[in-house]
């Protein structure tokens, strides 16, 4: 428990840890937000791989260059980390504001990278067709290739890769997924460009996993979840900038030197978090039996309905747009990119604010967001065929994100000491959600109902996950002590 004297009002003594590490001396935070720092230490800082062992504040603040807007939401003062769990303090890493901003930035990198190779490729499918002698439906089966990839592999590298250093990890990640790109743009065949996208595939789930973890683990309690956000910001400026901008160069030049920039990007990260991510040790008492205790917990299994199901929404809207937008709306083809544009705006939106409410209020944000995701499906098939309130609703359906990190932290909480695999399969359950709407999306399309018909499928599922959180909240309502 913390310590509640009146001697450490402003302090967040973190005496114990969930799991047995060892006391660490008292350290003071800034103040976020005008309320003061309290709480006990937290399962997510410890099993990540570091003990935040202390944090001393400054008298002076130094001048460090950086993004300003970043640095401020990283307001925190320096922080020595030691290198393993076991209660040593060898090889301690004092670490600046500035260096937390460094592996932040590594770590967002990364999912740029990801987040552009995952749906650059959908600009330039016919492309792909014409260049290995197929249709452009068939081409289409290497964006399932890579989903499944992305279902399969977060579990299982989580299992595999349960005695190996978080570092250790996210490098071979990354390089497994820069590689892989590369290798696709020099594929000879559509067989092997078909198994070459998935396995690209498997890195994915695990990557944004194990650095929400790690990004968690380095800055205090009450900045989780925006923490989590900053590195999940890279998957969202991707489906703004990088789709885009490598789908305009991959028809201009060739898809092939568009896969080329995305390997390029994860050889990047790769030398990023190399140069800034500090070395760590496995934690204490790390396997694969310990990471699939994460499976024997409800809790788990509820958050990760609740991310299947809350998602579907956006994705049964998202995936048919291009043909609302020009069958329902009337509005020229010219405007696709005006419309998927105000979508990613509204995931970064959905993003930056979701991460600051969930650090006030996680199951809150969480339930609030699935209430106002039904109203905004609902929204959206009732002002498809105006062409102003499509926008607005467009916007609105990506800023449904807002949910998601919360939902990753969320499984910080409930998965205990076996983090890696619940975080990892959180991806998962979105790549799940992202076939589930597009699933039932197209059904009530085939059916004739319209493609404005998806807001309705999108507010369905919605509900799905706010009655599935209504049974997670209730579950552990009870299992709280009287």
């Amino acid at each position: 428990m913390c310590c509640r004297s009146s001697s450490c009002e402003d302090e967040y003594c973190a005496q114990r840890s969930n799991f047995g590490v060892r006391r660490t001396k008292r350290f003071t935070l800034r103040r976020w937000c005008g309320y003061k720092t309290a709480g006990r230490a937290h399962s997510s800082q410890a099993s990540a791989g570091y003990d935040l062992s202390t944090i001393h504040s400054r008298q002076t603040r130094r001048s460090q260059p950086g993004c300003p807007r970043l640095l401020k939401a990283l307001s925190v003062t320096d922080v020595t980390l030691s290198d393993s769990l076991s209660g040593t303090d060898k090889g301690a890493v004092e670490f600046t504001k500035f260096q937390i901003f460094l592996v932040i930035i590594a770590l967002a990198c990364g999912g740029f990278g990801i987040g552009t190779g995952e749906f650059a490729i959908m600009g330039f499918l016919p492309d792909v067709g014409t260049s290995y002698g197929v249709s452009t439906p068939v081409a289409g089966y290497v964006i399932s290739a890579y989903a499944l990839g992305v279902v399969v592999g977060a579990p299982i590298i989580a299992l595999l890769a349960a005695r190996v250093s978080r570092r250790n990890l996210l490098l071979s990640l990354m390089a497994v997924f820069a590689t892989g790109n590369i290798l696709s743009a020099f594929a000879p065949d559509f067989n092997s460009f078909f198994i070459l996208r998935f396995l690209t595939g498997l890195p994915h789930g695990a990557y944004f996993g194990v650095a929400a973890l790690v990004a968690a683990s380095m800055v205090p309690f009450h900045m989780r979840a925006r923490s989590v956000g900053w590195v999940m910001m890279g998957l969202t400026i991707a489906t703004l900038a990088g789709t885009p901008i490598t789908a305009f160069f991959g028809q201009l030049l060739s898809w092939r030197v568009a896969f080329m920039f995305v390997g390029a990007i994860g050889a990047l990260t790769v030398a990023l978090i190399w140069l800034y991510l500090p070395k760590d040790e496995v934690a204490e008492g790390a396997s694969v039996s310990r990471e699939l205790g994460a499976f024997y917990r409800p809790q788990v299994w509820l958050t990760l309905a609740i991310a299947a199901t809350g998602f579907g929404g956006m994705f049964a809207v998202f995936s048919y747009i291009a043909p609302t937008v020009t069958e329902v709306a009337g509005m020229p083809l010219s405007m696709i990119p005006v419309i998927l544009a105000l979508f990613g705006v509204g995931m970064n939106v959905g993003n930056l604010v979701g991460s600051k409410l969930a650090d006030i209020s996680l199951m809150g944000t969480i339930g609030t967001m699935l209430a106002l995701n039904v109203l905004i499906m609902l929204m959206f098939a009732l002002t498809a065929a105006n062409p102003y309130l499509l926008c607005l609703s467009v916007f609105l359906v990506g800023c449904t994100f807002a949910a998601g990190p919360a939902l990753q932290t969320r499984l910080m909480d409930v998965a205990a000491d076996a983090q890696t695999l619940a975080a990892a399969s959180n991806h998962s359950a979105f790549n799940i959600a992202n076939a589930i709407g597009a699933w039932f999306g197209g059904m009530v399309i085939a059916g004739g109902y319209g493609y404005a018909a998806t807001g309705y499928v999108g507010a369905g599922l919605s509900v799905l996950g706010l009655v599935v959180f209504f049974i997670s909240l209730a579950l552990e309502r009870n299992s709280e002590p009287a």
